[in-house]
């Protein structure tokens, strides 16, 4: 009874070994430093951030060429893309408007904002030249006023090396997320 207790205690141990997959690589954007753009002292609210539907998964979407979707199979991230583009964004707009308190509204803070900023990200991924794109439209709406509404597109070369991985393409997305930053510091300061 033993021997075949043992037996089957190895055969299961040998059968789930073999149905695993390796342990995704998970990645997060991080905030860039930028330029300090000069406030009166405002308080700056930046709502959630709206993201087309097929960023909105775990895996890393590597590019979009000839109506296909390429994703990173076994590259993911760390934590929902909303969330982590609020994280990233506001902190990149921190380090820009010293002088302006700046909270994200998927946060605990909540106030009555001199300044409400509304983002959708409607690309985020690598062209079939292999350089990212961000398109966004970004409406910047001071408080009781009409919002200054327009769309950026930033284009940020993924670096060389090390060629196509997802950790360049995360750093290129990194920075051209800070690029996005410094327009809208300055938008709101102008």
């Amino acid at each position: 009874m033993m021997r075949r207790f043992g037996f089957l205690a190895v055969l299961a141990a040998s059968l789930t070994g073999c149905g695993t997959s390796p342990t995704p690589d998970l990645y997060t954007l991080a905030a860039k430093p930028g330029p300090v753009v000069s406030t009166r002292k405002l308080s700056v609210e930046l709502r959630r951030i709206g993201i087309a539907g097929y960023l909105d998964r775990p895996e890393i979407v590597r590019g979009t060429v000839d109506y296909r979707l390429h994703v990173a199979g076994n590259d993911r991230w760390g934590e929902p893309m909303a969330g982590m583009l609020d994280r990233v964004l506001t902190e990149d707009l921190v380090e820009r408007l010293p002088q302006a308190a700046v909270f994200a509204e998927s946060g605990a803070i909540s106030t009555k904002p001199d300044i409400v900023l509304e983002i959708d990200i409607q690309r985020l991924d690598a062209d079939a030249d292999g350089t990212l794109v961000l398109l966004a439209q970004v409406a910047v709406r001071p408080d009781g006023q009409i919002a200054r509404a327009s769309t950026i597109r930033l284009t940020q070369p993924i670096a060389a090396q090390p060629a196509g991985t997802a950790e360049a393409q995360v750093a290129a997305m990194s920075v051209a997320l800070g690029q996005l930053a410094d327009r809208i510091a300055d938008s709101i300061a102008h």
